[in-house]
């Protein structure tokens, strides 16, 4: 993984942050990954980096989120970073793929937003931070979904009847996407 951690403080060294919570998270997750070099990887405790995507439609009215097996809540696709793994771009583009079920998306591979959440079901040792780096995909118009082994459900949310207990991270991750989408 020593590629994909240089890719990721390269990344996260040359992003812009929008917001000084943004500009938090980016020095927040650097600083983790300057201290561990084991930083990427799901072994690293109680911290480690993750990446995800919002699946947006092509008009950017719809998101496709979902309904994580373990959480019980609603969310864009992501997970852990995996051996094979060469860049943060290319994690959240697989687990985009994967968990969706689209058989392709077009992805962007500029991070929109920065995330740190605390998860209590990722580690036997106690809760870890989950040190989140997110991207925005948008799938093909008629493209199929299909709920894969870590979902219960995956759907469409029209962005303007999300789903109950949809946090503020997780509307500032779809807003940020609709303008992604709209500066093309």
């Amino acid at each position: 993984m020593r590629s994909l951690h240089a890719d990721a403080l390269a990344v996260l060294g040359a992003w812009s942050a929008p917001d000084p919570e943004q500009e938090r998270h980016r020095r927040r997750i650097v600083a983790h990954l300057e201290r561990h070099p084991d930083g990427m990887s799901r072994s690293c405790f109680p911290d480690h980096v993750t990446a995800g995507t919002l699946v947006v439609s092509t008009d950017g009215t719809e998101v496709l989120l979902n309904l994580h097996g373990k959480a019980r809540q609603w969310f864009a696709f992501g997970g852990h970073c995996e051996d094979g793994d060469a860049t943060l771009a290319e994690v959240a583009h697989r687990e985009a793929l994967e968990e969706s079920g689209l058989p392709r998306v077009d992805f962007d591979p500029l991070p929109v937003q920065l995330d740190e959440h605390a998860v209590p079901f990722c580690d036997a040792r106690g809760t870890v931070a989950h040190l989140d780096v997110r991207y925005v995909a948008v799938a093909p118009p008629g493209a199929h979904h299909a709920v894969s082994d870590e979902s219960l459900d995956v759907r469409w949310w029209p962005v303007d009847a999300l789903p109950d207990g949809i946090g503020s991270d997780m509307r500032e991750l779809i807003e940020l996407a609709r303008a992604r989408l709209a500066a093309g």
